[in-house]
């Protein structure tokens, strides 16, 4: 891979990463609420890079190039599992509404991630990606393929969701 002077180099693959496999686990730990399906994407996610690596031109948008991908990933499986939903659903009405109960113990981090995980999904993952990833507006607007601007409105509406759900 070549450089054209303008941009540096995408750095070797195992160098990124290990710059970013913990925030990007983190990211789709918070992004799935699951562990096993976390590492499956996670694993998926560095195979899917690995495969395109010989594709990126510049280490400039290596992280939101990541975070798409992880992301892309999130979206598939929510696709999916919408569809076994509606399956179940046709076939079995009493078991597409399943609840889980919950002890008393977490109960705010519970509310939290159950406010998190209702907001519209573009606005989950710009504010998923701003407070626990700590990517920066242009990056997260790369990542999800839209402005900055948009990017900084969907967090913006996120904080002010969750601080309605908060009762504050």
């Amino acid at each position: 891979m070549e450089s054209d002077g303008n941009f540096p180099l995408p750095p070797p693959f195992d160098e990124a990463v290990r710059r970013h496999e913990h925030e990007l686990m983190r990211y789709l730990m918070r992004a799935t609420r699951n562990r096993e399906d976390a590492l499956d994407m996670f694993q998926e996610m560095w195979l899917r890079a690995y495969r395109a690596w010989p594709t990126l031109a510049s280490a400039e948008g290596l992280r939101p190039w990541l975070y798409r991908i992880a992301t892309n990933l999130c979206l598939n499986r929510s696709r999916d599992r919408m569809r076994r939903a509606r399956v179940v659903a046709e076939d079995a009405p009493e078991f597409a509404t399943e609840n889980s109960s919950v002890n008393g113990s977490n109960e705010g981090v519970i509310h939290l991630r159950d406010a998190i995980a209702a907001l519209p999904r573009k606005q989950r993952e710009a504010f998923v990606m701003r407070k626990f990833g700590g990517l920066d507006y242009e990056e997260i607007a790369a990542a999800l393929a839209c402005s900055p601007e948009s990017a900084r409105a969907g967090v913006y509406q996120a904080l002010k969701k969750l601080r309605a759900a908060a009762g504050g």
